[in-house]
């Protein structure tokens, strides 16, 4: 997709904000939540949102931008894409692609232990069974011999951004899946919400090839401080 990537600008580079700028979002009670991103997908997402095991339960604002991303740019790009996502919460960005996107193959929808019940109600939630898996995947561990055997190509994570302690875990499988699919493109979305995530990015920038993404909505959401990028093996 060389035509969508351009080279990221300053007054938008979230390296440019020294400052702790943005709240954490406030918790909510579960719910069933209704989306079809802005008419993106014909027949709307069921998404239960809970957070009894864990704040990836709820639906955050970058799953919202890199799902849009996905849906806009790369329905017809991903047919024969082996996909992967991390850190999936309740699967709003992989299960968006498997409803709207052109995909071949079954995909699967990853994150730890305590979200494993809330991802697979949500597969059934949209009669996805047949189409994406959810597994167990922590980060900075091993890969699973499932994902080994997969070999994605395609890994889709969306505001794994929010706890420093687990950001080198977070680099150390972002580096295990390009090491394992060197041609593999991981698409990733954050919302800066401290001084810390800069770092986080910064670290990425070294260890990965790093390009902002062209999004028709990105005067908008970059306002949030959420930024999307594509991360890919250096040569």
């Amino acid at each position: 997709m060389a035509s969508m990537d351009r080279s990221p600008s300053p007054e938008f580079s979230p390296l440019a904000m020294g400052e702790d700028l943005t709240p954490l979002p406030e918790y909510k009670a579960a719910t069933t939540t209704v989306v079809d991103f802005d008419g993106l997908l014909a027949e709307p997402l069921k998404l239960h949102e809970d957070l009894k095991t864990g704040c990836g339960g709820q639906l955050w604002p970058a799953g919202m931008v890199l799902a849009k991303q996905m849906l806009r740019y790369h329905r017809e790009k991903l047919v024969k894409a082996r996909i992967l996502e991390l850190g999936a919460g309740g699967g709003l960005v992989g299960l968006a692609v498997a409803s709207g996107c052109k995909i071949e193959a079954p995909m699967y929808i990853t994150d730890q232990l305590e979200m494993e019940e809330l991802m697979q109600h949500n597969i059934a939630l949209n009669g996805l069974q047949g189409r994406v898996k959810g597994i167990i995947l922590n980060w900075g561990e091993p890969l699973p011999e499932e994902v080994v055997s997969f070999q994605p190509d395609t890994i889709l994570a969306a505001d794994c951004v929010y706890f420093e302690p687990a950001f080198p875990l977070l680099l150390q499988t972002l580096g295990d899946l390009l090491t394992l699919c060197p041609s593999a493109t991981i698409y990733f979305c954050f919302k800066k919400r401290r001084r810390a995530d800069m770092h986080f990015l910064a670290k990425a920038k070294k260890t990965f090839k790093v390009v902002e993404l062209q999004d028709d909505e990105r005067p908008v959401f970059s306002r949030e401080q959420l930024y999307l990028y594509t991360f890919e093996a250096k040569p």
